[in-house]
């Protein structure tokens, strides 16, 4: 019988036991540790709440991780019915069977497993263990082994804490909405029943109107987070979020009012943002940068590579630094769209492009006010962006010959796949307005760029309008 084939018969069985709930739960302590995971797989997917808490508080395996799991019922109530589940365990638990769980990881991750492969009893025994704060089961088990190895006290007399240490992995966005706060407020009881014992690690963080949720986040460790959103905040608040995190991959913030930030608060963002020596990605949506970008690029890490800077009211001062900046020669992806950078004044981003040739996968510039001479005059140093595989200049005034023109130089990109292009001025009664747009006109122009898509062999480059 193949590993296929025993797969499947174990689904299967799985499967027949969630038809008898109680029978099910009275099975638990017999039935073979290979059917755990399909059991669960099996009572998630279909919303066995009642089976899932009970399944966890015996669960043999050190590591329990959601991945791919979805579920019909409401995601919230089943997370619950996870982590309700829960059980501290007694330190130096030697039972080699029975509850072994330590580590619950309710983060959606398409290629993680339900369980890590054991490797005998080393540690770590979890690759998506939290590696950051000292209250994790890393710095606590590392900590605890340099006690033995420095000889402090003998097994008879050396202190155990009453409590494993346990890890909840969980991404968090504090909105508004009712269920969400009755979630995180669950959370919150349940660190404060096992205080000292249970570790919530945060790596996604997400908050909607900080002013809402400063008391929720008193119960997080933020030098835990990775990847920060934060929409509808004041400068301040930033400012005191990011002090307290070093690892931060990824930042976005949206929404920031001007008037919330003055030299003081600005330079102090500065200093936080020079602290992050991780950061790869930097989103900044409506956020006034107007001749301050010189300052921000000197102080994020050289190999950023993802840049998103709409709605912040760059000038052409601000694009030429960029083109001048160490970062340019290391981004991957750019988002400049939303700032009228151009307005005839097209050195600036050309030489931009001539810095980022080599690099650049991802580039948007919708709204920015491109016109035909200055579309033209860019071509020839965006033909040469051999790296590129997705552009979008929506919302441009561009007209039907200069689009043909762009066409037929950028068919030679073999690796651009996704072009989203502006609709032609001439399709539009007035286009300033976006008034009467010519269906009629929109599918003829459709029509002609596909046919020289065809004629230049490049049918796996899609041309699509955003004509809303």
């Amino acid at each position: 019988m193949d590993q296929k084939t025993t797969v499947t018969l174990l689904e299967l069985a799985a499967k027949s036991l969630l038809n008898n709930e109680p029978a099910t739960i009275h099975a638990l302590d017999e039935i073979p540790r290979d059917l755990f995971v399909p059991l669960f797989n099996a009572a998630f997917l279909g919303g066995h709440k009642t089976i899932l808490k009970a399944m966890v508080k015996v669960w043999p395996f050190r590591c329990l991780h959601i991945g791919s799991l979805t579920t019909r019922e409401s995601y919230y109530d089943i997370l619950e019915a996870v982590i309700d589940g829960l059980q501290i365990l007694p330190a130096q638990n030697s039972s080699s069977w029975g509850p072994k769980l330590r580590i619950l990881d309710l983060r959606s991750d398409l290629v993680c497993k339900t369980i890590c492969s054991e490797i005998g009893t080393a540690f770590p025994f979890c690759f998506k263990s939290c590696i950051y704060s000292q209250h994790s089961i890393l710095k606590i088990e590392e900590a605890q082994h340099r006690v033995r190895c420095l000889g402090i006290g003998n097994s008879g007399s050396e202190p155990q804490s009453a409590q494993e240490p346990m890890e909840l992995l969980v991404d968090i966005s504090l909105n508004s909405t009712l269920r969400t706060k009755q979630f995180l407020s669950f959370i919150c009881s349940k660190i404060q029943q096992n205080v000292g014992s249970l570790h919530v690690c945060c790596r996604d963080l997400q908050i909607d109107r900080m002013s809402e949720h400063k008391s929720i986040l008193q119960f997080l460790d933020l030098g835990c987070i990775e990847n920060l959103e934060m929409d509808q905040a004041n400068l301040s608040e930033v400012v005191t979020l990011l002090a307290q995190m070093i690892h931060l991959n990824s930042l976005t913030l949206c929404n920031i009012p001007f008037k919330t930030y003055n030299r003081r608060k600005f330079r102090s963002f500065l200093l936080c943002l020079g602290r992050l020596d991780h950061l790869q990605e930097l989103s900044l949506s409506f956020f006034c940068l107007t001749d301050q970008l010189h300052k921000l690029l000197r102080v994020v890490p050289p190999q950023l590579d993802s840049l998103y800077l709409p709605h912040c009211q760059l000038s052409h001062r601000d694009v030429t630094v960029l083109s001048q900046s160490s970062q340019a020669t290391h981004l991957r992806v750019l988002s400049l769209s939303n700032n009228h950078i151009f307005s005839e004044v097209y050195e600036p981003f050309q030489a931009l492009l001539e810095k980022v040739s080599s690099t650049l996968q991802h580039l948007v510039i919708n709204n920015c006010m491109i016109t035909d001479s200055t579309l033209s005059a860019v071509i020839p140093a965006l033909s040469h962006c051999t790296q590129l595989h997705v552009l979008s200049f929506a919302f441009n005034p561009i007209t039907m010959p200069v689009l043909k023109s762009l066409l037929q130089h950028l068919t030679s990109l073999m690796k651009l796949k996704y072009v989203i292009y502006p609709v032609p001025v001439h399709c539009y009664e007035e286009w300033i307005f976006h008034d009467r747009l010519d269906r009629q006109k929109l599918a003829e122009v459709q029509a002609q760029l596909e046919a020289m898509l065809h004629g230049a062999q490049r049918n796996d480059m899609k041309w699509v309008s955003c004509s809303e």
